[in-house]
């Protein structure tokens, strides 16, 4: 399907939920302007009152004149929540195969996706933001039951991997380079685990999704890694009252 409309994507490349979007539109071939947003910092008055009122990214402006990211048009639809969106670009490229032609793994696709945004996600906070010593390791296994014994989470990359695959990456990243205020004992023994025969296939997907030409082309490590080391709420010494981060 031959691209009619503008796209413009309002992310950080640095997160999990803006990398879902930046994946799933170069899986597609999309063509798209991205607006590199600073992922702490107040967004401006004209992000929240023309593109999202609740500040937050990514976000996506469709269709309409092609005008200046920071000058949206009315013309144009406002869309956001990652899930949401990476779905809508599977939608608007079927021919990306995004999308799983077979509605029972459709529907287990999505289901994966939800997992991970209400009950994985939550544990990954608390864990790296917020220093608690929560179970995100039976998170992480939890998740490697749901993956088939080889290839992607329901056999051919899709909207799944597109969703899961940017937060297990940078579970690995961060603790490999000790970011994070989980205390040093709590992401050592996690690192350690991480490496031993219990989470063989969590890792071998990790190294997979890492050479998908998509996922590839959308991250850079020591980039990652050079901006989480100065992000203020994965600080060990910095409290986070007073910081709005809007993601």
């Amino acid at each position: 399907m031959s691209q009619t409309e503008q796209i413009t994507l309002y992310a950080n490349p640095v997160t999990a939920f803006s990398h879902r979007v930046l994946i799933a539109l170069e899986d597609a071939k999309a063509k798209y302007t991205l607006y590199n947003f600073d992922i702490w910092r107040e967004r401006p008055e004209w992000f929240n009152s023309e593109v999202n009122p609740l500040g937050k990214i990514p976000a996506i402006t469709y269709g309409g004149p092609e005008t200046s990211p920071d000058q949206p048009s009315a013309e144009s639809m406002k869309l956001s929540e990652s899930l949401a969106l990476i779905e809508f670009v599977a939608d608007i490229f079927p021919g990306s195969g995004l999308l799983p032609a077979d509605p029972v793994v459709r529907a287990r696709a999505r289901m994966i996706n939800i997992y991970f945004d209400t009950r994985f996600f939550p544990l990954f906070w608390d864990f790296f933001l917020e220093g608690k010593p929560v179970d995100l390791l039976g998170a992480l296994d939890t998740v490697q039951g749901l993956l088939p014994a080889t290839g992607f989470a329901v056999g051919a990359w899709s909207i799944p991997d597109v969703g899961i695959a940017p937060f297990l990456v940078r579970v690995a990243m961060l603790l490999e380079h000790d970011i994070g205020k989980q205390s040093e004992e709590d992401g050592k023994k996690m690192l350690i685990a991480l490496h031993e025969p219990r989470f063989t296939r969590i890792m071998k997907y990790i190294e997979d999704a890492k050479e998908w030409p998509s996922f590839k082309a959308t991250y850079d490590e020591a980039d990652a890694v050079a901006q989480c080391k100065v992000f203020p709420l994965l600080q060990r010494n910095m409290r986070g009252e007073g910081i709005r981060v809007s993601m």
